[in-house]
């Protein structure tokens, strides 16, 4: 995207309203820039995380966080920096801006990814995360933002639970280019980044690189996300009424939706579906002790809320059994739910059995 030239109006936009290293997979032999990925194990950046508050926050087509896929975009202004472009892009908002911004040592997210973005226009803005590439000028600087641009799509579709699906051919999948979006879905006449790859795979390794080798990285890197790689393990479930608070350290571990190496299903969740607040207190109805010694618990954001979450013992503080409720009838029980038996199943799907195997870390 010609960041510098491209104006897309805001009416248009809103009438649509853990780091792994490719050293394990082999490149396709077809591309010399994913080959050179491969054998220089190159391990791309962390995304650094930069929100700034004064983008506009309006939702995607389906919602909030329910993006459908992801755009890779290119600047086409090759004396800029990552930092010229965050900086120009947050003084000229109104006109266009992306989610995050890519160079051949940094991921900057810099808006809030639940919520779209204004860089293609109708109707591509309310169905896509969208990202920046910086123009790098030598040849590791060149394979190394190719190892973040197409490792932050792989990341990105796994966060949102997107499948990799090249668009370029039917305009039906999750992985776009900004050429592809105009031509498939118009709003556009912009056709980066083909050509920046294409120039910059002749120049540093005398082959034209493609949206195609782009593609067959950035599954690659997806299927290494979501290799399993350890056993399940058994866990006694008990029912239990408690109430605890969110712990300082909370963001050192996950939300699940099951216990994490228990269920085949168990699955990070964002910590914004519980309001995240360090002291705040949260409700216990079930205890689960990992065979390997782990506590985990089963919260809910209210004592009536029906929607449940799973999190590592370390998440909370303060753990204690919820106070009985003070009656004049000597009948009356002293907690409403003391009668939930040990073997229940929550929303979420927990059994009281799991498979056995060798032990795991949280």
């Amino acid at each position: 995207m010609k960041m510098h030239k491209i104006v897309l109006t805001a009416l248009a936009t809103l009438g649509a309203a853990g780091v792994l290293s490719l050293s394990t997979t082999t490149a396709s032999a077809s591309s010399k820039v994913n080959s050179y990925i491969s054998n220089e194990k190159i391990t791309p950046a962390k995304v650094t995380k930069s929100i700034w508050g004064g983008f506009p926050k309006n939702k995607y087509r389906h919602g909030k966080a329910k993006p459908e896929g992801v755009v890779i975009h290119e600047t086409a202004n090759p004396s800029s920096t990552i930092y010229n472009e965050i900086a120009y892009m947050k003084r000229n908002y109104n006109n266009a801006f992306v989610h995050s911004f890519v160079d051949g040592s940094r991921i900057i997210n810099i808006a809030n990814t639940d919520y779209l973005a204004w860089g293609v226009g109708f109707p591509g803005n309310a169905r896509f995360v969208q990202f920046e590439q910086v123009e790098v000028h030598s040849k590791s600087a060149f394979a190394h933002e190719i190892a973040n641009a197409s490792w932050y799509t792989a990341y990105l579709l796994n966060e949102y639970d997107l499948k990799p699906n090249n668009a370029a051919y039917d305009g039906k999948g999750t992985v776009w280019s900004h050429g592809s979006v105009a031509k498939h879905l118009g709003g556009s006449t912009h056709t980066d980044p083909v050509g920046y790859y294409a120039s910059a795979g002749s120049k540093y390794f005398g082959q034209k690189y493609t949206m195609s080798m782009f593609y067959d990285m950035v599954q690659k890197y997806y299927n290494a996300m979501n290799v399993k790689h350890t056993k399940l393990v058994s866990a006694k479930y008990t029912s239990v009424n408690k109430q605890a608070k969110l712990s300082s350290k909370y963001k050192k571990f996950n939300l699940y939706n099951h216990v994490k190496n228990v269920s085949k299903n168990a699955k990070r969740q964002k910590w914004s579906k519980i309001s995240p607040k360090v002291g705040k207190t949260y409700y216990i109805d079930m205890q689960a002790k990992k065979s390997t010694g782990q506590t985990w618990y089963r919260i809910r954001t209210s004592k009536n809320a029906k929607t449940r979450y799973w999190v590592y013992s370390e998440n909370l503080t303060g753990v204690k059994n919820v106070p009985a409720k003070t009656t004049t009838s000597s009948s009356s029980s002293a907690s409403s739910e003391s009668t939930v038996p040990t073997s229940a199943t929550s929303s979420t799907g927990a059994s009281t059995t799991e498979t056995s195997s060798v032990s795991s870390s949280n």
